[in-house]
């Protein structure tokens, strides 16, 4: 994957607020050594029927594994991508995780969206050809309404 040629600014999170992110981080560390379809089903099982995440909301779980990862922080993009997720299950959402390419010159990236845009990425949008994708489920219809709405006799 790609890495950045600085480190990104860090924010330093109080003793009580470094945990999620920091098992999060460790997480990610042992789910990126799966093959890439293994690390996907994972992800797709662990995404369950959560809520989508916002985007202030996978901002902040970005910057909160920055803050405990500086492999994350520096040349770590699937992980960084994979513990921000993560991160945002265990706070019950889901962002749209992807990993993609581009071919001139050949770069692979993994970054997280929430409401189709890009989260603290300094590359425009469609920069990189998504190759996987794992998105929220969208929610399930309220049966409730449509039996309130028929009227059968």
């Amino acid at each position: 994957m790609s890495s950045p040629c600085a480190v990104p600014p860090r924010i330093r999170l109080p003793l009580h607020r470094r945990i999620l992110p920091c098992v999060a981080a460790a997480a990610s560390a042992l789910l990126i050594r799966l093959p890439p379809r293994h690390l996907a089903a994972v992800l797709r099982r662990v995404r369950g029927r959560a809520r989508p995440a916002g985007p202030a909301q996978t901002s902040a779980a970005r910057t909160e594994v920055i803050a405990v990862s500086l492999r994350c922080a520096v040349d770590g993009c699937l992980q960084l991508s994979t513990a921000t997720a993560l991160l945002c299950r265990m706070r019950g959402a889901w962002p749209t995780w992807r990993v993609g390419v581009r071919t001139t010159p050949f770069a692979a990236h993994s970054w997280v969206e929430a409401d189709g845009q890009v989260i603290d990425e300094p590359l425009p949008d469609g920069y990189y050809q998504p190759l996987m994708t794992i998105a929220p489920l969208p929610a399930p219809p309220d049966h409730g309404e449509k039996e309130k709405r028929c009227s059968c006799a």
